[in-house]
């Protein structure tokens, strides 16, 4: 055997039971802890020791830090202890990536966050920040994965509850794409008529055209209950659009059926539903006529517009004059 391959071998398979921990424990037995002079070690500073390895001050520190954190949790030995040269038993290789950030910008307020926040899902750090300076990356992955687009939908819409900037954002994005528009407004339409039947399911309330409110009969009820159990059991991926139609289709011309009924089998409601709907077309007609304007009647005069305000003079005279005599009551 080659002794260069049986070398090579043999510091492989030391690499693969300790991982990182091998070049945390050169940087840690070399690289002398911060306070300490130059003179009372023979360790070296962290610049000199990557100038000596061909890498970054940097780069070494985050194998320094590693290690010191390690250190405060009893897993290697603290730096005073090491000498150059030292051997010690180190940890298996999958904990280091749990003190290890290969990245600048986890010591970031950012970094800090999406660390956390990587922590809290259960994944490895170094994998949520990789993403993060990724953007690009993190796109193609959207826009060539429908599962990872889910995820990325999910996260947005975990995020947009407590981030308010994000949420004008989106919204001005939606309102600017006439797609999305269009799909927010089917959507939105949706959803009131599921809220429609579930309020009658859930409540069993009804409501007159003057707005008095009727309790819905025990048929209309369950036959609103069976729609919602069946919109209820399709899969998240099923198109729930034509059964959402036939729902609020079925229950809303029993709910127009029940009010009809009310209505008639009850003269003192039958009563004040014609009461609220003349009042109603009477605000309309009154809104209308206060907003004619005849400031300029010399260029807007027309025989026929006479004509009508006069059939309407004599048609409101005579409404008048039947309240009137409805007000005196029989003679």
């Amino acid at each position: 055997m080659d002794e260069r391959i049986a070398r090579d071998a043999q510091e492989f398979g030391v690499y693969a039971r300790t991982g990182g921990w091998t070049f945390a424990l050169k940087v840690a037995r070399s690289v002398r802890p911060g306070g300490q002079a130059a003179g009372e070690t023979p360790k070296v500073s962290a610049k000199r020791f990557g100038e000596l390895a061909g890498c970054s001050a940097e780069r070494v520190m985050r194998f320094y830090k590693a290690w010191d954190a390690a250190a405060d949790d009893g897993l290697v030995p603290q730096f005073e202890a090491l000498e150059p040269g030292a051997e010690v038993e180190l940890p298996d290789a999958d904990v280091w990536l749990s003190y290890y950030v290969s990245r600048n910008s986890a010591t970031s307020v950012r970094g800090t966050a999406i660390t956390a926040a990587a922590e809290a899902e259960g994944i490895r750090p170094t994998k949520a920040l990789e993403v993060a300076e990724n953007p690009t990356a993190l796109r193609a992955a959207i826009l060539a994965d429908p599962s990872t687009a889910q995820a990325a939908r999910a996260a947005l819409l975990d995020r947009i509850k407590e981030d308010p900037a994000l949420q004008t954002e989106l919204a001005r994005d939606i309102a600017r794409t006439d797609v999305l528009k269009k799909a927010v407004a089917q959507e939105a339409k949706a959803a009131d008529r599921i809220g429609f039947v579930r309020q009658i399911a859930e409540q069993g309330e009804l409501k007159t055209p003057a707005g008095q409110k009727l309790q819905a009969p025990a048929e209309l009820r369950q036959e609103a209950e069976r729609h919602l159990s069946l919109l209820d059991e399709l899969d998240d991926g099923e198109e729930a659009g034509a059964w959402t139609t036939e729902a609020y289709g079925t229950v809303k011309d029993l709910a127009a059926q029940a009010v009809e009924q009310a209505v008639e089998g009850d003269p003192e409601l039958r009563v004040q539903e014609r009461r609220s709907k003349f009042y109603s077309s009477l605000e309309k007609a009154t809104k209308v006529f206060e907003e004619l304007t005849l400031d300029d009647a010399d260029d807007i005069y027309e025989d026929d517009m006479v004509q009508r305000l006069e059939e309407l003079q004599r048609s409101i005279g005579a409404c008048i004059a039947a309240l009137r005599k409805a007000s005196d009551g029989p003679q």
